[in-house]
């Protein structure tokens, strides 16, 4: 083999080749350095849940936002009303001047969605049916999102949070053990983490025990529990200063007059001028920090606070004041999310997965390793080293991209073998023809892999296509089988056409001198 000939195809191909064998061995190896992939529900166990948002809670909470907005613009205009009142579905309040009522008509065109009803000078604001389903819609989007995103700050490797019909979220948790480990995670994910400034009326703070939730409504007010004390109730204007849609960040840190870790947080512009306009013109007053409809404090104010920043306390643990500033930064939910079904899955049934997964793969490779050396010769060989390229380089690839491995995904894997080999069967099947026909061997290689080049391009365009529709339109199954036969079908190209071809060409010589195609390709000539 004196005159072998290395191409810049043989070279790719033995680049590609270790490339692949050093980025797939962490994997392969479970070796405690390097990149490896993570291993979806189904294949390690976990926690699958099904969970189901409280359209009502939503609605509700979204009238209170629309409330605290109107109440700052109806103050800041001096528009004189006598109270603002709200309920689950509505906002009612009277006007007390007449000469007011195109300030406040024009204040209300302003906000989308919303059904005014007019009584000479007594309103009554609600959604119309479309905006009550818009509502609704977001809150599942925006809870979706949410969650997704609480747990991708706790460092969850690749959670499956879908939408789910209608109404329902997906979530699944891969690697969860534990039962604290589970207890953790739906607190986690259910958490609403809602933050309301809201201001104490002291004045019937005497009677927060005894009133009804009714005759609360009745002053305006809401009755809500200490946060560490449930016996403590304090009397709360309905309509909250702001809210934490105008939160842009939360932090753990510690207290000034104890070690126990508190949780700082900052508002937006628009949140910074609400509460700095407020603050300034209530001096003496108490404004209460609800988390949760549960008062974390209630300080007075001694002065204007400007800068728009905030401090939660207490008594949380380290643990407890991450997850809480966690849950504030990536958003609060704004409707609470139930919990319609759970199961934990075992890692013995993903090992059981995983075990007839790798028969599967394994048999389906070697059945196609020793059928293609036998029936292709040399030429089949070649194809069988082309093919061990493609698995170590699906591997690589996922293991470097931080990829989730599930049993679709492993079925993916295991089509990908036995596409893998088409395009050389293609090749060796144009070669065999054009020997048949008389041709030289050089000649038969060059001019059978420029005959097949079109059927493979074809084929395989047309394969990436359906998998990048299954990666776009499906769900976290079929994510993990679009995205291993996506890659299989991309290394597959690489493999066959330029690693084949550039050891057909290495060892051209040798197939020129000898002559012999049974050998070479499994065909004897005539």
């Amino acid at each position: 083999m004196r005159n072998s000939k290395i191409t810049y195809r043989l070279v790719i191909f033995v680049i590609v080749f270790i490339f692949g064998v050093v980025f797939s061995l962490p994997s392969l190896l479970q070796l405690e350095k390097g990149a490896k992939i993570n291993l979806g529900l189904d294949l390690q166990g976990g926690l699958y849940m099904l969970l189901g948002v409280d359209n009502q809670e939503a609605i509700k909470s979204k009238i209170k936002s629309i409330a605290s907005s109107l109440h700052y613009s109806i103050n800041k205009e001096n528009i004189l009303v006598d109270k603002v009142l709200t309920n689950d579905q509505s906002i009612e309040f009277n006007l007390l001047d007449a000469s007011d009522a195109s300030k406040i008509e024009d204040l209300l065109k302003e906000i989308q969605g919303l059904d005014v009803q007019k009584n000479h000078l007594s309103y009554t604001i609600s959604f119309t049916p479309e905006e009550i389903k818009n509502i609704e819609n977001f809150a599942l989007l925006q809870a979706v999102e949410t969650i997704r995103n609480r747990l991708d700050q706790f460092g969850l490797a690749e959670p499956t949070v879908a939408k789910q019909g209608e109404d329902k979220i997906l979530v699944e948790l891969a690697g969860i053990k534990t039962k604290e480990d589970e207890l953790r995670a739906k607190e986690r994910i259910t958490k609403a983490a809602h933050l309301q400034l809201m201001e104490v009326d002291d004045s019937k703070m005497s009677q927060a025990s005894s009133m009804s939730e009714s005759e609360a409504q009745s002053y305006g007010l809401v009755i809500l529990s200490d946060a560490k004390n449930e016996a403590l109730k304090y009397t709360l204007k309905s309509i909250p200063i702001l809210d934490g849609s105008m939160l842009t960040d939360a932090k753990v840190g510690f207290s000034d007059t104890s070690n126990y870790p508190v949780i700082n947080f900052t508002l937006n512009a628009e949140g910074a001028k609400k509460f700095g306009d407020y603050t300034g013109a209530n001096v003496g007053k108490r404004l209460a920090i609800v988390l949760d409809n549960k008062v974390y404090s209630a300080p007075s104010i001694n002065e204007r606070i400007g800068g728009g920043s905030g401090q939660i306390s207490g008594n949380f643990t380290q643990e407890e004041a991450r997850d809480v500033a966690v849950a504030l930064r990536s958003g609060a939910l704004l409707a609470p999310v139930k919990l319609l079904e759970q199961r934990s899955i075992g890692p013995s049934l993903g090992s059981d997965s995983i075990k007839m997964s790798m028969i599967a793969l394994i048999g389906a490779s070697v059945f196609i390793v020793v059928f293609m050396a036998l029936y292709y010769g040399v030429a089949g060989i070649f194809a069988d080293i082309a093919l061990l390229v493609n698995v170590l380089m699906i591997i690589a690839l996922m293991a470097m991209f931080g990829a989730t491995l599930t049993l679709p995904g492993m079925a993916g894997l295991v089509l990908t073998v036995g596409m893998a080999v088409d395009a050389n069967v293609i090749i060796n099947e144009r070669i065999r023809e054009l020997l048949r026909e008389g041709m030289s061997i050089k000649a038969s290689v060059e001019n059978g892999y420029k005959n097949a080049m079109s059927a493979i391009v074809d084929s395989n365009i047309t394969s990436l296509i359906t998998s990048i529709a299954l990666y776009a339109y499906g769900t976290g199954a079929v994510k993990g089988f679009a995205v291993t036969l996506g890659i299989g079908i991309v290394i597959s190209m690489i493999t066959a056409i330029l690693g084949t071809r550039g050891m057909f060409d290495y060892f051209m010589p040798s197939m020129q001198k000898n002559n012999q195609t049974k050998f070479w390709f499994g065909y004897r000539k005539k």
